[in-house]
């Protein structure tokens, strides 16, 4: 993650009550129990502030969520989804949450960005433009 506090540790972030419920009984599944990226999730889940459903606030990542993001680096625009690894289709833009980047994705808010290696290598700097809830 690029982004850092003043503590070094990346910013909190926000996460409706459904989504951190589904997450964590997910993660709970022993098929996720020494995965690296479902530990980082399960250490984000601790530290986000979880908020009601109707409280989540406008502009931020959720599961489901149409993310649109620039590269920094290129200036291409993307547009992703964020869904559960059963609904992931990279051809399609539906990136898992427990992919790295989907896990970097969830919870932020328009502006942030993070830093992503594709899966063919290059490296990218992501910045979120647009967040769209889940319809």
């Amino acid at each position: 993650m690029s982004h850092q506090t003043p503590s070094g540790l990346p910013p909190s972030i926000v996460v409706s009550r459904r989504d951190a419920a589904r997450l964590e009984a997910m993660l709970e599944a022993p098929q996720w129990q020494h995965d690296a990226t479902a530990e980082a999730l399960l250490g984000e889940l601790v530290r986000a502030e979880i908020v009601d459903d109707a409280d989540m606030p406008a502009g931020v990542v959720g599961m489901h969520s149409r993310v649109e993001c620039i590269d920094e680096t290129s200036g291409e625009q993307h547009t992703l989804t964020l869904v559960y690894p059963l609904e992931a289709d990279a051809g399609a833009g539906r990136i898992s949450v427990l992919a790295p980047v989907g896990s970097a994705l969830l919870g932020l808010s328009v502006g942030q960005s993070i830093d992503w290696a594709t899966p063919q290598g290059r490296s990218l700097r992501l910045r979120v433009t647009g967040v769209h809830a889940a319809g």
